[in-house]
């Protein structure tokens, strides 16, 4: 886990790392959330709606977001404020594992904020989300 100090992070820095994607996830996420959306869940229904195998819970991709912020950039002293996502394609169980980015973008002094842009891809560089996330820095 890192630990950076709001002072010593640079507008410019990144972090990255890789997430996957697994039946088992999905099947949890399930259970949490119980979104029983056959795009999900069913791959003879996502395959009529013409996709290629059953679509990956948006949120599940999304939530390595936390991982980003909470180990990785800030890290330990970091407090998600808000979180800004486009889908801009779909993510399958074989588009894993995906490459989680997060680039410093802007800070303010004012709130000890960092914003971060981000970008997730999947195994063949395409990009699936892009966003921004507003994190204080807690130390």
């Amino acid at each position: 886990m890192n630990e950076f100090l709001y002072k010593d992070i640079k507008i410019g820095q990144t972090e990255e790392f890789t997430f996957e994607i697994t039946k088992e996830k999905m099947k949890k996420f399930l259970e949490i959330t119980e979104d029983v959306n056959p795009l999900h869940n069913d791959s003879s229904y996502a395959k009529q709606k013409g996709y290629e195998e059953v679509v990956v819970y948006g949120l599940l991709t999304t939530s390595a977001l936390s991982t980003l912020a909470g180990v990785y950039l800030p890290g330990k002293y970091s407090l998600i404020h808000s979180i800004e996502i486009s889908y801009a394609k779909p993510v399958f169980l074989s588009s894993s594992p995906l490459i989680i980015k997060g680039e410093v973008i802007e800070k303010d002094d004012r709130f000890s904020r960092i914003s971060v842009k981000i970008s997730i891809f999947d195994n063949q560089k395409r990009k699936v989300c892009r966003g921004i996330m507003k994190i204080g820095v807690t130390n």
